[in-house]
């Protein structure tokens, strides 16, 4: 099979210099500006535990979001695919990262997605894509650690 590439461009900016630049550990502030060509710039700081904004978005939260947001993309297709209509789909993900004298590490994700379909007898079914869904994230396929997803489906 023929492999497709993607490439992605994306462009930080600090913005935390308050004068002094990185002259000691407090002088300066952990924000900046992501962006990406013709799209809206995000303010994003480090984790309030690390100095950062509490404020603005962490790198922590947007690796969540990507997982979460990946998952449920692939999710959605596949329920479009095999014929289940879906028409609410939420997520509460959660992470666990662990710091340690090199640096840090997520070794834990939780999805717990909640899915409305409008078929009841397409509960089993709508619940068992999301294995495929993880199978299939580009995200999750980049993690060195499980993705876990512990669905909740009902319909209406």
């Amino acid at each position: 099979m023929l492999k497709k590439l993607h490439h992605y461009n994306s462009k930080i900016c600090w913005t935390g210099n308050s004068g002094q630049g990185t002259n000691h550990y407090n002088s300066y502030k952990r924000n900046l500006v992501f962006s990406v060509h013709n799209k809206p710039g995000i303010e994003i700081s480090a984790d309030p535990a690390f100095l950062g904004d509490a404020e603005k978005y962490n790198p922590e939260e947007l690796f969540l979001a990507a997982l979460s947001s990946c998952h449920m993309l692939w999710y959605l297709h596949l329920c479009a695919s095999n014929g289940i209509v879906v028409i609410q789909y939420e997520d509460d993900a959660t992470g666990t990262m662990e710091e340690d004298e090199k640096g840090g590490k997520f070794t834990e994700v939780i999805l717990h997605p909640r899915v409305t379909i409008t078929d009841s007898t397409q509960m089993a079914a709508a619940n068992a894509l999301h294995e495929q869904a993880n199978a299939f994230c580009f995200i999750a396929n980049s993690c060195n650690f499980p993705v876990k997803h512990q669905p909740v489906c009902t319909y209406q």
